[in-house]
C-alpha cells in the first residue's frame, strides 16, 4: 500500500488496490504509454495523461468526440483541441520543470473505480528548495462539459514566493512530433478574460469554423482554511496570442499547504450556437467554481459506481487477469457518449491520435457486445451513429456502382470515407492503402451488430424505426456486389480485402462471402417478419427506399448461390480463393511478451505471396456465425489457421482464446486472453502511446464473458452458459442484461450459479445443458 504518500483526505479518496493502476517513476521514454493508459474521458471529451507541467517529448491530446477537420491533413481526423491541463508553478522565479528538477519521490495512480487520476511527488530545485506537490484530477462523467484538478502544494523546507501560471494553450497541432506530417487545425477566434473571473480562449476549425470553447478559473487558499478564503497576492492576465494565461502570486510558510483549484468548462458550436458560447461558458464555470469542485466530484463518482454495478467483472485467484480486465472494462464504458447519436468509438477511443480519430468495424463487432450485455442504452446510440449516416453510406455506393447502402471503412463526423490513399510498410516504404477500396466486410459487419443488438434486447421500437432500414440497406448492397459467373452458375465477391489485411485484391474471401450471404437472408427473413406483424412499418419502409417484390425475388436468387470457398475432405474453409497455392510458413517462435516472431525466410514486402496472416479471419467467421459450423469443422480450422496468424492486430488474440475454448485449446486461450487483456497495459503492440486499443478492450470482455464465462445463444435463441475457468481462477462472476432481465452469473471449479436480479417474467437459460427457468 502506498497512500501515505499522500496528504490524508486524498488518501481517504483513493479506492483499493485492485482498482489502481500505478507509475512508479518518471520516465520520458514510458510516459507517451501512461498518457494514454492515464487518459480521461467522459465520452464527450478525452484527455491524455499528460503532466498538469508539461514533460520532454510529451504526446498531449484533447480530443472532443465529433470534431473533426481535415486542413492539410490527407482526410478529416479528430481534432487535437486546445490543453487547459497547463499548471506551471515558479519558486522565487525558477520554474519547477519536471526535466530540470530533481525528483525525490514520484508516483501517479489511475483511480479505475472512480475516474480519478492522482499524483504525488517531491520536487527538489536547483536552490535545493523541496516542494511536495500533490492532487488529482476528473472529467466529470454526471455534467459532460465540467473538469477539474486539485493540486495541494507544500514548500517543505523554504518559505518565499510562489507563482502559479494557469493556461489554456491553443498552440497545439495533430502530429506534432512529425515534421512530416503537422497540421494545425485552429485558428483563435477569442482570447479574453472573463467579467465575473477566469480566462477564455474559443477556437474554430479551419474547414467548417466549428467552435471550441474552454473556460477557466483558479482559487487559491489554505488547506487547512474551511472557507477558502483566497490567498493570491497578485494576479495578471495575459493573452499571449494563441494562450490564455492567468499569473498569480503568494506568500508560501515553509510546511504550510495550499491548495489550487482549477475548474474547466467546455462547450462547441455542436452544442450551443456560436453567438452563446461566450456567455454559456462564464455562467456555467461561475456555477461550478461557486459550487466547488466536492460536490461535482462525488456526482462523478456516483455515475461510475452505478456503471460498474453492471460492469464489473470479478476474477478470484488471478490479481494480475483481474485487474487487466477491469482496465479495459473501465477505458470501453468511459469512451461513450449515451447521448449523442451522432457520434461512435474510434478505434482508439478519445485517447490519442491513432488512425485520426476514425470509426472502424472494431466498434460493432469487437466493442457493441459489451454494451449490448451491459449497457444497452448506450449501445443503441452507437448503432444510431450508424443509422444517421445511412445517406452517406448510400452515396458512399452510388460512387463505387452499387446499390443500397455501402458503409465506409473509415468513417468520421460525415459519415464519408476517410481512409488515406497512403501509408507505410513493416519496413517504412510508401504503400498505397487499398481498404478504403475494397474492405467491403465492413458493411455487412454493421447489419450483423443491428440484429445481435436486437436479439439480446428485443427492443423492436429501434428495429422497426431504424435497424430494419439499415439491413434491408445493406442486403441490396451485397445483391449488387455479387457477380454471376454463369458457367459455375455461381454468385462470387471478387477484388477485395477480408479481415486479414496481409491479402489484398483477393476473390471470395471465405469472411465477407458468408457475411454477405447472412445480411441477405436475415433481410429476406426481416421482411417476412415485418409484413406479418408489422405490415404498416413494412411499406413504410418499402416505399420509402423503393423495395420492390423484383428485387426481393432477386435477393433470393444472390443469396442462395453465393459461393464460399471450401476443401470438404479436409473440412477446411479457404480463407479466399487461392490461398492453400500460396508459400506455406508456421510460426512456432514467440518473443518475451509471447508475440509471434516472423518465421525465417519471409519477405515481409510480400506477406500476400504467403499463407500468414494478419488477424483472424476465417475463425472470426466461426466465432459469429457460431451456430452455422459443427464442433470438428471450427477445431480444423482453429488449428490450420492459428499456426499462421502473426497477430500483426490487437484484433486478434481475444478472438483465438474464445475460439480455443470452444475447441479445448485451453493452454492456449488463456494466453491469448493474457496477451488481448494486457496490450495496452504491458504495450505488446509498441504503439500504446498512439492511443487506446479499444476493439482489443471489448474482446478482452468477450473472452471473459463469452469464453471462460460460456456465454452464447443457440439457434433456438436461448441464453447458454458453458463456462471453464483457468487453473489459477478460483470463481468468476459477471452480469449481463438479456431481453431487459439482468442476469448474475458466478462460476467457481465446482458449480455454476445464474440469477435474475431485476426484470419481469421468467426467461429461460441452458446451463451446461440443462435448462432452467429464472423466476
Amino acid at each position: 500500500m502506498v497512500k501515505h504518500m499522500f496528504l490524508e483526505d486524498v488518501n481517504n479518496l483513493i479506492s483499493d488496490d485492485k482498482w489502481l493502476i500505478f507509475q512508479n517513476e518518471y520516465n520520458t521514454e514510458v510516459n507517451p504509454r501512461y498518457e494514454t493508459l492515464f487518459t480521461l474521458t467522459n465520452g464527450y471529451m478525452g484527455v491524455r495523461g499528460t503532466f498538469e507541467e508539461g514533460s520532454e517529448g510529451e504526446r498531449s491530446g484533447n480530443f472532443i468526440a465529433g470534431i473533426f477537420d481535415k486542413s492539410d491533413a490527407q482526410v478529416r481526423e479528430i481534432v487535437n483541441a486546445q490543453n487547459w491541463l497547463r499548471i506551471k508553478l515558479y519558486v522565487e522565479g525558477e520554474e519547477l520543470s519536471l526535466d530540470k528538477c530533481q525528483l525525490i519521490e514520484f508516483k501517479r495512480i489511475l483511480d479505475m473505480k472512480k475516474g480519478i487520476l492522482f499524483r504525488s511527488m517531491l520536487i527538489k530545485d536547483s536552490k535545493d528548495r523541496i516542494t511536495r506537490i500533490e492532487g488529482y484530477r476528473f472529467i466529470s462523467r454526471s455534467d459532460l462539459h465540467r473538469s477539474a484538478i486539485k493540486l495541494f502544494v507544500t514548500p517543505v523546507n523554504y518559505s518565499g514566493v510562489v507563482g502559479i501560471e494557469s493556461i489554456i494553450d491553443g498552440t497545439v497541432l495533430n502530429s506534432a512530433d512529425s515534421p512530416k506530417y503537422r497540421v494545425k487545425h485552429l485558428k483563435v477566434a477569442n482570447n479574453s478574460s472573463l467579467s465575473k473571473n477566469g480566462v477564455y480562449l474559443e477556437t474554430a476549425t479551419v474547414d467548417d469554423d466549428t467552435r471550441i470553447a474552454t473556460g477557466s478559473t483558479v482559487r487559491i487558499y489554505h488547506h487547512e482554511d474551511e472557507e477558502k478564503n483566497n490567498v493570491a497576492k497578485f494576479k495578471r492576465f495575459l493573452p499571449l496570442g494563441e494562450m490564455s494565461v492567468e499569473y498569480f502570486e503568494f506568500d508560501s510558510t515553509e510546511n504550510k499547504t495550499v491548495v489550487i483549484d482549477k475548474f474547466v468548462i467546455t462547450y462547441t458550436s455542436r452544442d450551443v450556437r456560436k453567438d452563446l458560447l461566450k456567455t454559456t461558458v462564464e455562467k456555467e464555470l461561475f456555477a461550478f467554481a461557486g459550487e466547488g469542485i466536492d460536490k461535482e466530484l462525488q456526482r462523478h463518482i456516483e455515475v461510475y459506481e452505478e456503471l460498474w454495478s453492471v460492469a464489473d467483472i470479478n476474477i478470484e485467484g488471478d490479481e494480475e487477469a483481474d485487474k487487466a480486465l477491469r482496465f479495459n472494462i473501465f477505458h470501453l464504458m468511459s469512451s461513450v457518449n449515451e447521448n449523442d447519436p451522432l457520434v461512435s468509438i474510434a478505434a482508439k477511443a478519445l485517447h490519442g491520435e491513432g488512425y485520426k480519430g476514425h470509426v472502424f468495424w472494431d466498434t460493432e463487432i469487437f466493442m457493441l457486445p459489451f454494451f449490448i450485455y451491459v449497457y444497452p442504452q448506450a449501445a443503441r446510440t452507437l448503432l444510431m451513429y450508424r443509422y444517421n449516416m445511412l445517406d452517406a453510406a448510400r452515396k458512399n455506393a452510388t460512387l463505387n456502382g452499387y446499390k443500397g447502402a455501402q458503409y465506409p471503412w473509415e468513417s468520421a463526423d460525415t459519415g464519408e470515407e476517410e481512409t488515406p490513399k497512403w501509408g507505410f510498410d513493416y519496413k517504412g516504404n510508401p504503400v498505397r492503402i487499398w481498404t478504403g477500396d475494397l474492405e467491403h466486410h465492413i458493411t455487412a459487419d454493421i447489419a450483423f451488430a443491428v440484429w445481435e443488438f436486437f436479439r439480446a434486447t428485443e427492443d423492436i421500437e429501434f428495429m422497426l424505426n431504424y435497424g430494419a432500414e439499415v439491413i434491408f440497406e445493406t442486403a441490396r448492397f451485397w445483391v449488387s456486389r455479387c457477380e454471376y459467373v454463369k458457367e459455375l452458375d455461381r454468385y462470387e465477391i471478387n477484388n477485395v480485402i477480408g479481415p486479414d489485411e496481409f491479402h489484398e485484391h483477393v476473390d471470395n474471401n471465405a469472411y465477407t462471402n458468408y457475411l454477405a450471404k447472412w445480411n441477405i437472408k436475415k433481410g429476406l427473413e426481416l421482411i417476412n417478419m415485418l409484413k406479418e406483424k408489422y405490415p404498416e412499418h413494412y411499406y413504410a419502409i418499402s416505399n420509402k427506399i423503393c423495395l420492390t417484390n423484383e428485387e426481393i425475388e432477386k435477393c433470393k436468387k444472390v443469396e442462395e448461390k453465393i459461393y464460399i470457398p471450401y476443401d470438404k475432405d479436409k473440412k477446411l474453409i479457404e480463407q479466399f480463393e487461392g490461398y492453400f497455392d500460396k508459400k506455406d510458413y508456421v510460426i512456432d517462435k514467440f518473443d518475451e511478451n509471447n508475440m509471434p516472431i516472423w518465421p525465417e525466410g519471409v519477405d515481409i514486402t510480400r506477406l500476400g505471396d504467403t499463407q500468414l496472416i494478419k488477424q483472424a479471419d476465417v475463425v472470426m467467421l466461426m466465432l459469429l456465425l457460431g451456430e452455422e459450423f459443427d464442433e470438428e469443422t471450427k477445431r480444423i480450422n482453429y488449428e490450420y489457421y492459428e499456426k499462421r496468424t502473426m497477430h500483426k492486430s490487437s484484433l486478434g488474440p481475444s478472438m483465438y482464446a474464445i475460439m480455443g475454448l470452444k475447441v479445448g485449446d485451453h493452454k492456449n486461450a488463456y494466453q491469448s486472453f493474457m496477451r488481448s487483456a494486457n496490450v495496452d497495459l504491458v504495450d505488446n503492440q509498441g504503439n500504446t502511446k498512439e492511443g487506446l486499443h479499444a476493439a482489443s478492450a471489448g474482446g478482452t470482455w468477450q473472452v471473459a464473458v463469452f469464453g471462460f464465462g460460456g456465454m452464447e445463444i443457440d439457434k433456438e435463441g436461448i441464453l447458454n452458459i458453458n463456462p471453464w475457468l483457468p487453473e489459477k481462477w478460483d470463481k468468476l462472476s459477471y452480469k449481463v442484461f438479456w431481453k431487459g432481465n439482468l442476469i448474475e452469473v458466478i462460476v467457481t471449479k465446482e458449480d455454476v450459479s445464474v440469477k435474475k436480479l431485476e426484470g419481469k417474467g421468467n426467461i429461460k437459460v441452458k446451463v451446461k445443458g440443462k435448462e432452467i427457468t429464472l423466476q
